[in-house]
């Protein structure tokens, strides 16, 4: 089986795009609180400690999501803030997913008002344009397609950002600002932008990038993360293999014959005709 080998990047190369890094910022209250506010324009207290990659699971038979950061502020507004650097092309049906379990674990068991629900910010940001009209900031909310100034009152609200917008003039320069530091994550950027909390966030990703918990803790995640991808692969090659050997079984091939063809040894091909040949 062919080796895959991955490259670590070192830890002050990562910007904020990068998962590790944007978990690791956003653990700190006050760069949480800085982010949301450039993004959100208005000042916000956050009432809990925030979490980073809190999973909801409504059912064992289903999939869980896993949220990048999750924090409630004084007036019990739930912010899910996630950072997207890959490619997905799914991201607004996925967004309704996180949206969907969100909302399932906000009332209790018996509650009977569904007006005890918590308003919501999903917020998504993205160094690509997923609807492609240019804009820096996307905002959903649900409204009357036969009247748009009659919106859908649920506190639902899904904010899409894009570091790669080009309408200046309609958002905050401040929002500008932050969003192409989150895709280059330049000391130079932070230095010359006019910004106290753009200033205030590169100062806690330089404590982060200097430190030397972090960097064990980067170093540990990053085995992880490839020791999940090589078992991944290992699995998902063994399923193709084992796929293969079952339609050759099926042909008459030989044990011997599939072993060298599926290059997996004849002891465990052996084992998987005694078991097809059993059913």
């Amino acid at each position: 089986m062919t080796e895959r080998k991955t490259k670590m990047v070192p830890l002050g190369e990562l910007t904020l795009m990068d998962r590790f890094l944007f978990d690791a910022a956003m653990e700190n209250e006050e760069v949480h609180r800085a982010v949301l506010e450039i993004i959100l324009g208005r000042d916000i207290a956050l009432l809990t400690k925030n979490e980073t990659e809190k999973e909801l699971r409504t059912s064992p038979l289903l999939r869980s999501i896993r949220m990048d950061v999750f924090s409630m502020d004084e007036d019990r507004i739930i912010y899910n803030s996630e950072m997207q650097k890959q490619l997905k092309y799914d991201l607004p049906k996925r967004s309704r997913y996180y949206q969907s379990l969100l909302d399932s674990s906000l009332l209790e068991p018996g509650s009977i008002h569904f007006n005890l629900l918590n308003e919501t910010y999903i917020i998504v940001i993205t160094p690509y344009d997923i609807f492609g009209l240019g804009k820096y900031k996307y905002t959903f909310q649900a409204r009357c397609s036969e009247d748009l100034s009659c919106v859908l009152e649920d506190g639902a609200v899904r904010i899409f950002l894009n570091t790669k917008g080009k309408n200046r003039d309609e958002v905050s320069s401040e929002l500008v600002e932050f969003l192409e530091y989150a895709e280059q994550t330049d000391g130079k950027q932070a230095c010359e932008s006019e910004s106290e909390r753009i200033r205030k966030i590169h100062n806690y990703i330089c404590k982060i990038k200097s430190s030397e918990e972090m960097g064990v803790r980067y170093m540990q995640a990053w085995e992880e993360k490839v020791k999940d991808r090589e078992e991944g692969f290992e699995n998902g090659a063994r399923d193709k293999a084992c796929q293969t050997a079952h339609n050759l079984y099926d042909r008459g091939f030989s044990a011997e014959d599939t072993s060298r063809i599926v290059e997996e040894s004849l002891e465990t091909v052996r084992q998987w005709y005694q078991e097809w040949a059993g059913k």
